[in-house]
């Protein structure tokens, strides 16, 4: 039996997670529809899409319609995205008074050039000074509620620009709850192999609970992280796309059970249904069939489904059609097992090199330096 996930907020508040197990926040993928559909899947930490900060001080519409939690949500956990300390700690206190979250997740690994370039997201954390101004605000702000704060980073800029330890010290002495750490760097992106080592180098180098995060494919795989690392739990991205049911093998992993879900094609035809549903109640028929297109190739990746077929659900708008098209399956085809363990969602190569602003590499010190247009530019809201 795995022990449970438990993040303390300095004052004393803290967030138990029966099982060591986090939907990381994917643009696009983990709304309200999709968290709901993991959660009914197994126990764990269910992150929202991460909104910008300075969306939610500026009262976005667009921001805060992301802010949407489903009635049974009782875990409100939200990643956030800034590079502003006063406009990261507003955005908090928005949402933990307005919103009643009960974690917050900073992010400070995204790769995008569009924000590497203005210095933020996973190039930010090479400003020593700047990552611990903002996490010692944020932490200030959410721990007034009694609400624990836990940040995500990659591993540095490049192999000879790594950062991942002294965010971590820097974490642990701005009061954070855990760390999040993807075994990979900003210039790799998500290609190549996660390093699995330099999540057991940060376990070794800080006292708050680190999680791994970085090719879990199977609930094998985050067993093996947690033996090999010794981190506190893990984070689960890529590889529940199309796969919510991985949380049901996480679950029975963490418990002792070595039980594999593996799903005839009409049971995976009735899951996409059971999304679409909830993605229409969530932005109506029209606008959710729409939504759910993107995850029709994940859902169906190894299956043997004719290319009309699969075009057929790529471009589906309405329950009727769904109906339709998923009517034509060969409902007791049984799951492609060649496909397990195997990478899902973007790959991609590495970068020839990692976009930055001008000088950024000759200081670890940023000071009073604006990086605003680094926010505005970022998805998320």
């Amino acid at each position: 039996m795995t022990e449970p996930l438990v993040l303390r907020a300095p004052s004393g508040g803290t967030l138990e997670v029966p099982l060591p197990v986090v939907l990381a926040p994917m643009a696009g993928i983990t709304n309200a529809a999709y968290r709901q559909l993991c959660r009914e899947q197994g126990a764990g930490l269910y992150v929202a899409e991460m909104i910008t900060s300075r969306g939610v001080v500026e009262r976005i519409p667009k921001t805060f319609d992301m802010l949407r939690f489903g009635a049974d949500e009782t875990v409100r956990s939200v990643q956030l995205y800034g590079v502003e300390p006063k406009v990261i700690a507003g955005a908090t206190e928005i949402l933990c008074a307005e919103f009643g979250v009960n974690h917050v997740d900073l992010n400070f690994g995204c790769p995008v050039p569009k924000v590497t370039r203005r210095g933020g997201g996973g190039v930010l954390p090479w400003k020593r000074d700047r990552l611990a101004a903002i996490l010692k605000a944020t932490v200030a702000a959410a721990d007034r509620y009694g609400v624990p704060v836990t940040m995500k980073t990659r591993m540095g800029i490049d192999a000879d620009h790594l950062t991942y330890l002294d965010a971590g010290k820097i974490a642990e002495d701005a009061g954070c709850a855990a760390i999040a750490l993807h075994g990979r760097t900003v210039q790799q992106a998500y290609s190549g192999h996660a390093d699995w080592d330099a999540i057991t180098a940060l376990v070794e180098a800080v006292r708050i609970p680190v999680l791994g995060n970085g090719d879990i494919w199977e609930a094998s795989d985050a067993l093996a992280m947690v033996e090999q690392t010794g981190c506190a739990g893990v984070v689960v991205g890529r590889g529940c796309l199309g796969r919510p049911w991985l949380f049901r093998d996480l679950a029975d992993a963490f418990t002792g059970s070595d039980q594999r879900t593996l799903p005839t094609l009409g049971e995976v035809a009735a899951m996409v249904r059971r999304h679409a549903e909830l993605l229409a109640g969530l932005y109506g028929e029209k606008h959710g069939l729409t939504d759910l297109r993107k995850h029709m190739a994940w859902y169906f990746k190894g299956f043997g489904v004719g290319g009309e077929l699969r075009r057929g659900l790529a471009m589906v708008s309405s329950f009727a059609e769904l109906d339709a098209l998923l009517a034509q399956l060969e409902a007791d085809q049984p799951f492609p097992a060649v496909d397990l363990g195997a990478p899902r969602g973007r790959q991609g190569t590495p970068r020839e090199h990692v976009v930055l602003p001008y000088g950024w590499l000759d200081s670890q010190v940023l000071g009073d330096a604006d990086l605003s247009a680094a926010e505005s530019d970022a998805s998320g809201g």
